[in-house]
């Protein structure tokens, strides 16, 4: 058995321990919430062509490139619910120990779970912006039944408020996950494989300024040879509740002594 309750103990340990937590969360984590990755055999980007979030397709084509979206970030994407890896973070964060969740995911799921300080590195589909006047909209404003969705003030095209291809990183989130990289002395990696930048280059920062850096994945990644001290090999779903469950069992036994 790869996860050995020792393993678990050990990485139970650091976290409880840490003065400053920081949790890092890819594709990997929501595909028990029915959400597919977009690369890879059964990802999405086998099924539709990714054109579609061509920044330079969207405006020259915005009908064909708002019909697929609304498919798939909006009528399947909209049905997901958050599994109990989120769970677990929301939990980790209400207990003072996780300081901040990073996340390379846009669908809103931590913060459904209860997580409130997110810094969402490629930026959420739950909010539209106006590509004309700049007006931010939240998605219960906007009738996707009527495609492509325009602006109320201006009749400018919208377009979800995620990092198309041809896009840079927000300002903001690029350096508020530094930043909290850079404080971390403990930083969980969940679902992430590494492959996406710059996004992956942030686990690096941590490791770099010194975090212990503790991965949840089902399979070896990028960063497990690099820059991984503890693997905690399967679904995110089962090691985190395993790792809550110490963690708990921990903090208890600390209060009775």
């Amino acid at each position: 058995m790869e996860n050995s309750d020792n393993k678990i103990s050990q990485a139970a340990d650091k976290i409880m321990n840490s003065r400053h937590l920081v949790a890092f969360t890819g594709a990997g984590i929501s595909v028990e919430s029915g959400i597919p990755s977009f690369r890879g055999e059964d990802g999405l980007w086998s099924k539709y062509d990714p054109q579609v979030l061509e920044l330079s397709h969207f405006h020259q084509y915005p009908l064909e490139s708002w019909t697929v979206i609304k498919e798939i970030f909006y009528d399947f994407f909209g049905e997901a619910r958050p599994n109990p890896a989120h769970v677990v973070l929301a939990d980790l964060e209400k207990s003072g120990l996780l300081k901040c969740v990073i996340t390379q995911n846009i669908d809103n799921l931590h913060q459904t779970a209860g997580n409130t300080v997110v810094h969402e590195f490629h930026g959420n589909s739950h909010n539209l912006v106006c590509t004309k006047c700049k007006r931010h909209f939240g998605l219960a404003e906007v009738n996707l039944d009527v495609l492509p969705p325009k602006c109320g003030l201006c009749q400018g095209l919208l377009k979800p408020d995620f990092i198309f291809f041809g896009e840079g990183i927000p300002q903001q989130a690029y350096q508020a996950s530094h930043i909290a990289a850079e404080k971390a002395d403990v930083f969980l990696i969940i679902g992430s494989t590494g492959e996406v930048s710059p996004a992956n280059q942030i686990p690096v920062h941590a490791k770099n300024t010194g975090a212990t850096i503790i991965e949840v994945n089902p399979e070896k990644s990028r960063y497990t040879s690099y820059i991984t001290d503890i693997h905690l090999k399967g679904k995110a779903g089962e090691i985190m509740t395993k790792l809550m469950e110490q963690i708990s069992i921990k903090l208890k036994s600390k209060v009775i002594k």
